[in-house]
């Protein structure tokens, strides 16, 4: 059985940081592109950073520049780097990566749970 955990989140003062950490776990061959998403209260989910399995890296414009997305392929986990963090980056934060798992039953797409990222004074 694949899961993904993400954790990392909680409340930063505007200007602060937060390192962002997606955890894969399980029967995990490979993980393929990974996306970090958020979604705020009343707004749609949407894509802030993305990996592919080469490292190949894509922010949206609001956060480039001070996010950073990575990759550590030996710990089945991806990074997202937050820094200059502002009022408007609150919301919660979700992973989703494409997985090939050594039991094929579980190949797919997984979503982590979320975590929490609240950025106010």
């Amino acid at each position: 059985q694949v899961q993904l955990a993400e954790s990392g989140g909680g409340l930063v003062q505007p200007g602060g940081s937060l390192r962002l950490s997606c955890a894969a776990s399980g029967s995990i061959f490979s993980i393929n592109a990974v996306g970090w998403y958020r979604q705020a209260p009343g707004k749609q989910r949407e894509l802030v950073a993305a990996i592919t399995s080469g490292g190949s890296t894509s922010y949206t414009d609001s956060v480039k520049g001070r996010f950073t997305i990575s990759r550590d392929d030996a710990k089945n986990t991806v990074y997202l780097q937050m820094n200059s963090l502002k009022p408007e980056d609150t919301a919660v934060y979700y992973c989703n990566a494409g997985i090939t798992s050594y039991d094929s039953d579980s190949n797919g797409d997984y979503w982590g749970q979320g975590t929490q990222v609240t950025v106010s004074s």
